[in-house]
This record gives structure tokens, C-alpha cells and sequence, in this order.
């Protein structure tokens, strides 16, 4: 069955069969992570042309995945504070915060509204700007750090 390509709609079936050139539309493109294991057609790649559902769509990916990143964040300056020491884990999250922005500039900007936009880069650049505040401070004040973490551990 390779090869077989498969088009919605939402009224029924006419009769007669068309053939849409997939690669002169352009669509956003989604790959499902298949978890539920079924006896059917297995989706593999699925382009979404309506431009409310992929704006949808979006919105709610970004927001599941900016709520991520602020319990990663969460935990990573937890640790920080508990361990008393930063061994990278911050320039780590610095990195996927960048690889995340870019992403938006240039694959989901075309899809979403400006204003949704940039208040997204305003939320990542809070982000951003706690964890080099934090890595900042790691770097002026080692020495109270460390003198922090012997208190704690008697």
C-alpha cells in the first residue's frame, strides 16, 4: 500500500475521482505520534489547509509547549538551588530556548497572527532573561553559593 494517498472532505463521495497535487498546495504539515496501535489506515504525514484549524492547532501546540519549558525551567533553577551549583544546565535550556524562538520566527509566524506572535517571543524572552539573571548570579557570587550549601547540609 505504499504510494496510497488518502483526501478528506466533508461532504460524500461523487462518483468520480480527482487528483490534488499535494506538492503545489501549501499547507502546514503534521506528523501524529501513533501511540494506540489500531487495525486501520496508518497516518503517517497529514497537511491541514484550512487556515482557523492549522491556526488552532498551533495556538495549542505552542501553549502545551511554552507550559513545558516553564516546569523545565522551574526545575532546573530548583536544582540550582538545592545542589548550589550550575554544571550547564542552564546554557542547555538558554540553547532550546533559541532553537524554540527560531522555530517560530520561521515556520509558525506565517500561520499565526502577529500580535500571537510576538507576544509568544515576549514570553520566551522572559524565560530567557530569569535564566541568564540566574546565570549571572552563579557567576558574581560563587563563593556565597558554596557557603550556602555548607549551611544546608549541617
Amino acid at each position: 500500500m505504499n504510494g496510497v494517498q488518502y483526501g478528506l472532505t466533508k461532504t460524500g463521495h461523487s462518483g468520480c475521482d480527482a487528483y490534488i497535487n499535494f506538492r503545489k498546495l501549501k499547507g502546514f504539515k503534521v506528523t501524529p505520534k501513533n501511540k494506540i496501535r489500531y487495525n486501520g489506515v496508518q497516518v503517517k504525514e497529514m497537511v491541514i489547509f484550512n487556515v482557523t484549524f492549522v491556526k488552532k492547532v498551533l495556538e495549542r501546540k505552542t501553549r502545551i509547549k511554552l507550559e513545558s519549558y516553564l516546569q523545565y525551567i522551574m526545575r532546573i533553577l530548583e536544582m540550582i538551588d538545592t545542589t548550589g551549583g550550575d554544571d550547564g544546565t542552564i546554557n542547555i535550556a538558554l540553547n532550546d530556548l533559541d532553537r524554540y524562538k527560531r522555530t517560530i520566527m520561521n515556520k509558525y509566524r506565517v500561520y499565526l497572527d502577529k500580535r500571537y506572535t510576538e507576544l509568544l517571543l515576549k514570553k520566551i524572552a522572559l524565560y530567557e532573561r530569569e535564566l541568564r539573571m540566574k546565570q549571572a548570579y552563579l557567576m558574581a557570587y560563587p563563593e556565597e553559593i558554596e557557603y550556602e550549601k555548607e549551611e544546608r547540609s549541617r
